[in-house]
């Protein structure tokens, strides 16, 4: 590595590069993968490459998969930076010289994978049932291992575990089909699985996807809607996360480019991106650009006060960067991604936002949906929904969407939950993939309810 630094040195010099950055990484994962009984996938892979930006006013950048050719990726990057020569400007900073490992009190990587594969089989044996016309069950763990120096003298090594297993299950009836899933994960090691009640997940599971063949269709119209801590995470990671990227903001593709120190929602509402939680799926120690996370008040009290940056939007914004530049991979490029988000705790129960409800909807979970970051809409699905009457949650409706505008549902939230939860584990792509994760309290506000086509 020593001798990198002294090349990397000596290549910036000879092509005028005023700064430099270079990610080491080495990852080695285990996927295993089982539907209906059969196995689709096992693996065991460790990879190891190199990705190099050079800034000159604009970036240039490279990678190779074979540290023989860490030299050309150095010289490669330059010679583009030097040749897309540009005006704009980066942060620098002081450098920073660290190790910091994500630790975990059983290292998956000293579990065999026929232990792996036992528990994979034990849950998908926990899915099947008469109902059951498909389960599925996938497993994936990874160790990433890297280290980062740049031209300030930044020399930093970090150890970061994943783990994610995810199970779901489709139940037909009568030409009728209704799926669901559950997925658990985060920055630890073994021992989050052996802190999962399985049994009574698969049953869970298993009973939503019956329960949702014989529910009816849900009503439409504006309704007052309760959502349930994992929709609040999608809600706000989707509609307003993304919108508060520093880099849709620079290009012109958010709703909250020049509104910083508004107030854009209901006072008391407060939203925070943290890549500092332990445990979660998102976490990291420092970004990949080097420079350490931190936890992120993008609202605070309803008023808009920060977007996620990475070195070229904090320079560009003036704006102190906060970490969250993310590449998928040594391969990619870093882009201004989330980590966990989620919004922060009030002090409603679930039972006084029951009771405040006279005509509306309780929705519950995740099912995917679209967002317009510019125009400030949104729709999403929820996997389950209930009719709330009168103060009480009566009969369950399916196929259940909600929809509008991403600055009204805001400003429209009447009570925010105790009852905080940040454990929604996923990969959000952006062109790359990373690891993030979401939650909220329950929320109540008022949007448009539909049925999903």
């Amino acid at each position: 590595m020593e001798e990198l630094v002294r090349k990397a040195e000596e290549l910036a010099g000879r092509y005028g590069i005023p700064y430099y950055e270079i990610r080491i990484t080495r990852v080695t994962a285990a996927h295993l993968g089982m539907q209906n009984g059969h196995l689709e996938e096992l693996s065991l892979n460790t990879e190891m490459g190199i990705g190099v930006r050079a800034f000159n006013g604009a970036w240039g950048f490279s990678s190779a998969n074979d540290m023989r050719r860490a030299e050309d990726a150095i010289k490669t990057a330059m010679k583009i930076a030097r040749l897309s020569r540009g005006k704009s400007e980066i942060y620098l900073g002081d450098p920073v010289k660290d190790r910091a490992a994500i630790g975990v009190k059983k290292p998956f990587t000293d579990i065999d994978i026929e232990d792996k594969l036992a528990l994979v089989k034990e849950i998908d044996s926990l899915l099947s049932g008469d109902a059951i016309s498909s389960r599925r069950v996938h497993y994936g763990d990874g160790l990433k291992e890297t280290f980062y120096f740049n031209s300030l003298g930044s020399e930093i090594e970090t150890v970061t575990p994943r783990l994610r297993i995810a199970l779901s299950v489709t139940a037909r009836e009568n030409g009728e089909m209704q799926g669901y899933w559950k997925s658990f994960g985060g920055t630890a090691g073994w021992e989050l699985l052996e802190g999962i009640d399985f049994p009574r997940w698969a049953d869970l599971i298993k009973e939503k996807a019956v329960s949702l063949l014989h529910a009816r269709s849900p009503p439409s119209g504006e309704f007052d809607v309760i959502m349930d801590p994992e929709l609040t995470g999608v809600f706000i990671h989707e509609a307003l996360g993304h919108a508060a990227e520093a880099d849709a903001v620079k290009n012109g593709d958010s709703i909250l480019a020049g509104r910083l120190g508004e107030r854009i929602a209901v006072e008391g509402l407060t939203v925070v991106d943290d890549p500092t939680l332990p445990g979660r799926f998102g976490s990291y120690v420092y970004d990949d650009e080097g420079i350490r996370a931190r936890r992120v008040e993008i609202i605070r009290d309803g008023v808009l006060v920060n977007y996620l940056n990475d070195r070229e939007t904090s320079a560009l914004l003036g704006l102190e960067p906060n970490g969250h530049g993310r590449a998928q991979g040594y391969n990619y490029q870093p882009l201004v991604r989330m980590s966990n988000t989620y919004v922060e705790p009030g002090d409603w129960s679930f039972e006084e936002m029951v009771e405040e409800v006279k005509n509306g909807l309780y929705m519950v979970g995740d099912k995917g949906g679209e967002v317009d970051t510019a125009g400030g809409t949104f729709t999403f699905g929820a996997r389950e929904g209930y009719v709330i009457e009168n103060g009480e949650v009566k009969e369950m409706v399916r196929d259940v969407a909600l929809s509008g505008s991403i600055l009204d549902v805001l400003k429209n939230i009447r009570a925010i939950g105790n009852d905080l939860k940040v454990d929604f584990p996923g990969y959000c792509g952006k062109g790359q993939w990373v690891p993030v994760d979401d939650g909220g309290p329950h929320v109540l506000t008022r949007a448009l309810v539909g049925g999903l086509r």
